[in-house]
């Protein structure tokens, strides 16, 4: 199986149930996983690498957006499961600290501090996450200069990464809603270490 099939494959089950795809699929496994937006390649799919997915679906107007890394084949090695951990450490510590009245860049700094503190802050190079809604980039998000105040109601993601050249990548991402109080995640599927 190769990128694209997986690509083709998460196309036909939102086409087949009623749904449109948000945005062209990301899909990259090995090495090609170090790039946050690669694009899926006629690249086979082997036991012992890591397969990064990014992909979302267009229901009544409105967008999800979610990434997951998973292992195939063999579980993680050393270096892949530390990482994973990392990032989906990062990601809690994130979500956690949502909140009503918070900055985006302050939400930011939290994962990007976390990441820094294990060694691997200049592997991750983009904001943690975007406004969701009618677009899949619709508006504000969490970037280190985000002045964006959060508010109930808003819809964002939160998808830290750590991405290196000639080795591959993980990103976790979510989506979540702003509640009076902190938040909810509103991704259902799991992920915790996943060997497939």
């Amino acid at each position: 199986m190769t990128e694209r099939d997986v690509a083709l494959e998460i196309y036909l089950y939102f086409y087949n149930n009623g749904a449109m795809t948000a945005f062209n699929s990301i899909i990259a496994a090995g090495t090609n996983a170090a790039f946050p937006h690669h694009k899926p390649e006629n690249a086979v799919i082997t036991a012992g690498q890591m397969l990064k997915m990014d992909f979302g679906a267009t229901v009544d107007g409105y967008n999800a957006d979610i990434t997951r890394t998973v292992f195939i084949g063999n579980p993680p090695d050393d270096k892949q499961k530390e990482i994973y951990q990392i990032v989906f450490d990062a990601q809690k510590k994130a979500i956690e600290a949502i909140k009503p009245g918070k900055k985006g860049k302050e939400i930011d700094s939290i994962a990007r501090e976390y990441i820094a503190s294990k060694g691997y802050g200049e592997y991750f190079g983009h904001g943690l996450g975007h406004s969701l809604g009618i677009g899949v980039h619709d508006g504000p998000g969490f970037a280190p200069t985000s002045e964006t105040v959060l508010e109930p109601g808003m819809i964002m993601t939160v998808e830290p990464g750590i991405y290196i050249e000639g080795w591959g990548g993980v990103r976790i991402e979510d989506d979540i809603l702003v509640t009076k109080d902190g938040c909810e995640v509103l991704t259902k599927s799991k992920k915790d270490i996943t060997v497939i």
